[in-house]
Parts: C-alpha cells; sequence; structure tokens
C-alpha cells in the first residue's frame, strides 16, 4: 500500500480527484478506501455504475467472458457477447434505431455520430447548445460549451460548431419574467426563438449537418429543459433535414426512471450516443440509428481497435438485463420523487440553495448567492468537502461549479437515500 501512494505523486495533476484515498473495493452503493473508511457513493463513477458497484451478475459475466476470449477486432469476426448486447439494446432502444456502432468512450462515439451525420447529409455544420458536454478530445471539445476549463490553451478547434442557447428555465430570460408561463410541461420560446436566428445569422439550414444536445444537461448543470424545447428542435430538424442527435452518455439507462431521457418529450432522435451507464464500469460506447442512415458511411470509415471488446459487451449484455428483472427504472422514478421532495424540504430551510430540480436519480442543487441568483461556488464546494468528510461521495458541476448533482447508482434503496440527505443536510448546517 505504501507503494501505491507513492505513485500517486506520478499522476498528471491535469487529472484532479475528489478525495485522496486509495478505493479498494466497491459494492453496491458503497466504497471503502484503503483505511477501511466506508463512503455512500453517490458520484456512481459519474453515472457509470448505475447497477451499483460490482454487481453480482455483471462479475459472473466478465469473469465466464475472460475465460473464453478476451478480445477480437469487430473487423475482424463476430463475437457472441457483441450479439447478446445488440440482442438486449434491441429490446430497450426505440426499433426504428435498429443499427449499432461499438467505441470505447463517449466522447469516441460523439465523434462517431458526427462523422455519420456529416457522411449522410454531405452537410459542414454542426449546432449544440450552451453548457453541453460533450467530451474533451479535440473534436468533442470543440462541441463542449460547459466550462472553458476543457477548452482553454487548445485554439484553433474544430470548425463549422456554432452554439445556441440551452432552455434553462432558471436563468431564462422571458421564464423570469413569467415564471407562471414556463416550465417542463409548460411554454419555451426564447431558445427557439434563439436557435432560429442563428439558423438565419450563422449557419444556413442547407449546410448545417446536425442539432447534438444532452436531452437533460449533464456536467453543463443538470438542467432538465421544458418538452416543448426538445420538440421545437424535432420540428426544425424536419423542416430542414437536419439530424438530431441525442447525447444519453451520463441521462441513459434509467438514470431518469426511463431507459433514455429523450422518452420523456415525446420525441425520436436520428442518432442516438449511449456510454457510461452500458456497461456498468467497463469501458463500451455505442451509437444507434437506423440503417437507411447508418449505411451511408463508407465501410472501414470509422472504427478502433477496442470498440465492442468482448469482455465489456458481456458486462453491457448483462447489465441490460439487470435493468429489467431487478426493475431499475421504476426505483429510479420513485426513489427519484423522494429524492426531489427531500431536497426541496431543504431548499426551504436554506436560502443558498436557488433551484433543486431533477428527474428520476438525475438531481441538480443549484447555489446562489443571498438575495439573487449569483452563483455561489465557494458553498456548493463547501457543501460536498462536507460531505466528503462525513462519508458522502458527491460531486459539483455547472459552467460556474455551484451546482452539486445527485447521481446515485439505481440499486439505491430508501434507506441509503435517507442516509444521504441526512449527510446533505448537515452539511448544509456546517456551511451555513
Amino acid at each position: 500500500m505504501e507503494n501505491l501512494k507513492k505513485s500517486m505523486a506520478s499522476l498528471t495533476k491535469a487529472v484532479p480527484h475528489l478525495i485522496d484515498s486509495i478505493i479498494v473495493k466497491g459494492q453496491g452503493a458503497y466504497v471503502w478506501d484503503h483505511t477501511g473508511k466506508r463512503y455512500l457513493d453517490f458520484t456512481s463513477g459519474i453515472g457509470v455504475v448505475n447497477t451499483g458497484h460490482c454487481h453480482p451478475k455483471v462479475v459472473a459475466a466478465i469473469r465466464e467472458q475472460a475465460e473464453l476470449l478476451l478480445h477480437t477486432h469487430q473487423n475482424t469476426a463476430f463475437h457472441a457477447p457483441m450479439l447478446r448486447v445488440l440482442e438486449a439494446l434491441a429490446e430497450v432502444v426505440p426499433p426504428e434505431l435498429d443499427t449499432f456502432f461499438f467505441a470505447n468512450s463517449g466522447a469516441e462515439a460523439v465523434e462517431s455520430a458526427v462523422k455519420l451525420a456529416r457522411q449522410a447529409t454531405k452537410r459542414p455544420n454542426i449546432i449544440v447548445f450552451q453548457r453541453g458536454f460533450h467530451g474533451r478530445t479535440i473534436g468533442t471539445m470543440s462541441l463542449t460549451a460547459s466550462k472553458t476549463i476543457y477548452r482553454a490553451g487548445y485554439q484553433p478547434l474544430m470548425p463549422g460548431v456554432f452554439i445556441a442557447p440551452y432552455a434553462y428555465c432558471y436563468r431564462c430570460p422571458q421564464a423570469e419574467a413569467n415564471p407562471e408561463k414556463f416550465g417542463f410541461d409548460k411554454d419555451c420560446r426564447w431558445a427557439l426563438e434563439e436557435l432560429d436566428f442563428i439558423l438565419h445569422s450563422q449557419t444556413a439550414p442547407g449546410e448545417t449537418a446536425a442539432m447534438l444536445v444532452e436531452p437533460v444537461l449533464g456536467e453543463g448543470g443538470y438542467i432538465i429543459p421544458p418538452k416543448r424545447f426538445l420538440q421545437g428542435l424535432r420540428k426544425k430538424c424536419d423542416e430542414h433535414g437536419i439530424l438530431l442527435i441525442a447525447d444519453e452518455i451520463q441521462c441513459g439507462f434509467g438514470r431518469t426512471g426511463r431507459y433514455f431521457a429523450f422518452e420523456h418529450f415525446g420525441i425520436l432522435p436520428d442518432i442516438l450516443i449511449m456510454a457510461k451507464g452500458l456497461a456498468s464500469g467497463m469501458p463500451l460506447s455505442a451509437i444507434a440509428s437506423s440503417s437507411q442512415l447508418m449505411n451511408q458511411a463508407p465501410p472501414g470509415s470509422h472504427g478502433g481497435t477496442y470498440g465492442g471488446n468482448a469482455v465489456a459487451c458481456a458486462a453491457a449484455a448483462a447489465s441490460i438485463r439487470i435493468y429489467k428483472e431487478e426493475n431499475l427504472l421504476e426505483n429510479a422514478a420513485r426513489l427519484g420523487e423522494k429524492l426531489l421532495e427531500g431536497l426541496k424540504k431543504l431548499k426551504s430551510e436554506f436560502p443558498s440553495i436557488g433551484d433543486v430540480r431533477g428527474l428520476g436519480l438525475m438531481a441538480g442543487v443549484e447555489f446562489v448567492q443571498a438575495g439573487g441568483k449569483v452563483p455561489d461556488k465557494e458553498k456548493a464546494m463547501a457543501v460536498r468537502n462536507a460531505c466528503v468528510r462525513n462519508g458522502l461521495l458527491i460531486l459539483t458541476c455547472g459552467t460556474y461549479d455551484n451546482i452539486i448533482r445527485w447521481i446515485p447508482p439505481l440499486i439505491t434503496n430508501e434507506e441509503q437515500l435517507d442516509e444521504g440527505l441526512a449527510v446533505f443536510k448537515k452539511a448544509l448546517e456546517l456551511a451555513a
């Protein structure tokens, strides 16, 4: 263990850590460090271990596959775990999206989707949205607009990217003036008006290949837009032959109480991007689209050595079965209501909380300075750090890092949720 601690000094400082401990074990909703301290992990590896740490069925699938075949390149031959994943995905992905491509990471999947959109439409430009996060490669950081830290020092980035406002009711100029008229089931105008302006002023519809959007914003602030915002995007894309790409890397696989967040909004994307919760911690990502669209990419135009790895696919097939067999979507929806109820109660007690929002087990608590809506990063960090000291791992997000995001594993039970809320309340009191 001492040698491991010495090795920590050799890790790049470009990767900050929430705690300095060495995590040695994970089980369900908990992890343990090298000192034996137990943490309630409401980061879920940033939305990755939706089935919990080391789910027995996932571990068994990995062990079984590791004794049979570790890897064969997907361009060489099919392998059984990949075919099992395809069978499982066909049960949860809309039937219109019937063709898949596998990669390793979310960023790779995003780049795959953008390449496909450009090939299929023969158009160069991509519209993304403020506060969106799509990755850290040169291509995906060009599409990311959540924080300057992901872009600063790397310019010039990929051209042909245009950034439109995301529908963020808490900070929408029209919603602030008439809050009773705007919300999830209500109106949405300003962001769509600004999108239309961009299509008239910056990138013409005829040169726009796709709109890339997170149906629920992840790293950018855990923001749930009104239904009419995403419906408006779908309508605008249909009008102009633009493809709609849904980045469900963080909000997919049961996180919002449905397999995919776009299902809450009554829309269907042309391309669906998946990662994180797909394989319970093993590196696997995918895009899904119609065969008509997917087959417009020339053979061999995209790939990768490890995409669709056999062991990762075995974990994914097991994970997708678990979502159904253990009713994890229903659990996420039910506990999500309880979580929001608890957080809204705390909002009424602590004026530093400006907004609480969420779908399923994907909730955000936004901290602001007293008497207004000025982001309060210091308060959010103080609350987060107090939570960590008291055994709750939790993360901040948002452009100003003033939002605490709740990402419990979907196997979390009521007792564990109550434990997390109790630690959070204590942290609020300590930071008051």
